[in-house]
């Protein structure tokens, strides 16, 4: 993995999280926990969204965003749910 491809993943990785963390309003866990939640959010949208739902969003960076911001949103979801049992 090339020191590009490193960056270009963290901003996905950040734009996505922070934009599931504006949506489910509460649900935000700052920078560093955004781009992780990002970048997990990915993988989770990756397969669901292609293993799972057969469904194909686009391609180039605007597709990898959408794609991570679908995941990002599960991710928080589930969150949410561990942390209220």
């Amino acid at each position: 993995m090339t020191l590009q491809s490193i960056i270009i993943l963290l901003l996905v990785g950040a734009i996505a999280g922070w934009l599931a963390g504006q949506v489910m309003r509460g649900r935000g866990l700052g920078l560093v926990g955004n781009i992780v939640v990002g970048i997990l959010g990915a993988f989770v949208g990756s397969w669901l969204l292609g293993s799972v739902l057969n469904v194909a969003i686009g391609g180039g960076i605007v597709g990898a965003i959408l794609n991570a911001f679908v995941g990002a949103l599960v991710v928080l979801a589930v969150l949410g749910v561990i942390k209220r049992a």
